[in-house]
């Protein structure tokens, strides 16, 4: 696996592979890898020739410095981990080579309604920071296929919106959320967990997948107090949200029959911890 440091380096990487008729699959990442970052790695090599990842800590999506300063980065674990994958480059810049003092950093985008509720509710400036490091990623690796996760899914929409807003030829892949054996959404975070407090984690999917059993026999009223209720109710946690939305527009909804495709959307702070998962309750 090649790892490339700067930007000149992974530019010429990536035109070599292009100019030899190759496909690029890129998975951006913040390190501490896990199970969940390595299927979309595997699914970047499925689609592509070539596939090429990136560790970066971005500072500007964190609106908590505290948060910033805890983020695991077990570098070279993750490096073993990538070569095990196969991957054929790492791009690990330095906060300077992504954001270099000549960069007009300032841009913003209008994403209309799709940055407002959940994420865009809790985390002030959140999405303007990812963003702008994700369309500073394009910019730099110019990749034909971009793998995202389903479980940051409003952050999906949001780089979607990008795409299209900056006209880029990059197609944009949703990959599913990769769960723990127990149901519990696969995150850089969980470590983070203590034992009590990863013991009670996994109420947030058990309570996603009783919300999507219910479905459809019960008011999307009814399930988003039920969903609430059911979380808040455990010693330890707290809920930043708990909505059932419209996965396209993200707005809220009354009714099933309102949208071809309806997401539930969970924020839970799990001893101190803030963990995020969702599940889709009905696709089109």
């Amino acid at each position: 696996m090649e790892i490339l440091k700067t930007v000149k380096e992974v530019q010429k990487f990536v035109q070599t592979q292009k100019e030899l008729g190759k496909t690029v699959g890129f998975v951006p990442t913040m390190g501490a890898l896990h199970e969940g970052h390595l299927s979309l790695i595997r699914q970047s090599r499925a689609a592509c020739t070539i596939t090429v990842c990136s560790i970066f800590v971005n500072p500007t999506q964190f609106d908590d410095p505290a948060d910033l300063e805890k983020y695991p980065r077990p570098v070279e674990r993750d490096i073993n981990m990538l070569e095990s994958e196969d991957c054929d480059a790492l791009f690990l810049p330095s906060v300077e080579e992504v954001y270099p003092e000549s960069l007009d950093a300032g841009e913003t985008y209008d994403f209309g309604f799709i940055d407002k509720p959940m994420e865009g509710a809790h985390r002030t400036g959140h999405f303007d920071g990812v963003a702008q490091v994700v369309n500073r990623l394009l910019e730099i690796v110019q990749p034909t296929h971009l793998f995202m996760g389903q479980k940051d899914y409003q952050q999906f929409k949001i780089i979607d919106r990008l795409i299209e807003l900056t006209k880029r030829p990059t197609q944009l892949v949703m990959c599913a959320i990769v769960r723990e054996e127990d149901g519990l959404a696969m995150s850089s975070r969980n470590v983070r967990l203590n034992p009590d407090a990863r013991a009670k984690a996994v109420t947030i999917s058990q309570t996603l997948r009783q919300v999507k059993a219910g479905f459809g026999h019960k008011s999307i009223v009814e399930l988003k107090k039920w969903g609430f209720e059911q979380l808040e109710r455990v010693d330890g946690m707290s809920v930043d949200y708990f909505e059932i939305v419209d996965a396209d527009t993200l707005k809220n909804i009354d009714e099933a029959t309102e949208s071809q495709q309806v997401i539930a959307c969970a924020a839970v702070r799990v001893g101190g911890i803030r963990l995020i998962d969702n599940i889709l309750l009905k696709v089109n």
